[in-house]
């Protein structure tokens, strides 16, 4: 039985009963989009590509523990998500900022900025505990909406791409998404 005879077969649930074909399909199409997805977080392509090893690796040894829920596209963002959170904290690199994020030049920070071709210390210190809040905060949501969260703000999907890649209704997502976002500034205390 080949791969492409079954598109819709769950790629660990094949590889838990002992069929490689339909796993190694999914890390074919999928190595594209996961190196990309790390590419979008700022690494490079060499750290990337093996961010993108580790993710399959991962997700090859756990097949016999794995318990299907969604897609298995979004359950490999998982797992890439949390590759990359554990290579951050390994490496202590800066953390992930979104690469259409500018500066504001009015802000205090920016004279620094210019100067010395790096932001200021507190902004710096700063910046990663608002990133560590809302990585935690991101733990504590349902499965539904950090899936459509994570496939919303990290992978900047729209609501049909994720509505079709999680089988589930355009409705349900900005649904999904607008709990999220409230979930998660109520976890992170903010009032607007």
């Amino acid at each position: 039985m080949s791969a492409s005879s079954h598109p819709n077969e769950d790629p660990l649930q094949a590889l838990a009963q002992g069929r490689t074909a339909p796993f190694e399909a999914f890390v074919h199409t999928q190595a594209p989009r996961l190196v990309g997805f790390f590419r979008s977080l700022g690494a490079q392509r060499p750290e990337a590509e093996d961010l993108c090893q580790e993710t399959f690796l991962k997700m090859f040894q756990s097949a016999q523990s794995y318990r299907p829920q969604g897609k298995p596209e979004a359950y490999a963002l998982r797992i890439a998500r949390n590759a990359w959170i554990d290579r951050r904290r390994r490496v202590a690199i800066r953390p992930w900022h979104a690469p259409h994020q500018t500066q504001d030049k009015s802000s205090p920070d920016a004279h620094e900025l210019l100067v010395t071709g790096e932001p200021a210390p507190e902004r710096v210190a700063s910046g990663r505990e608002e990133i560590s809040s809302l990585e935690r905060a991101v733990e504590h949501l349902p499965a539904g909406q950090r899936d459509v969260f994570e496939l919303g703000v990290l992978q900047e999907m729209g609501y049909a791409e994720i509505g079709e890649l999680l089988g589930i209704p355009v409705g349900t997502v900005k649904s999904r998404m607008f709990n999220a976002v409230r979930r998660l500034r109520e976890l992170m205390g903010e009032s607007e």
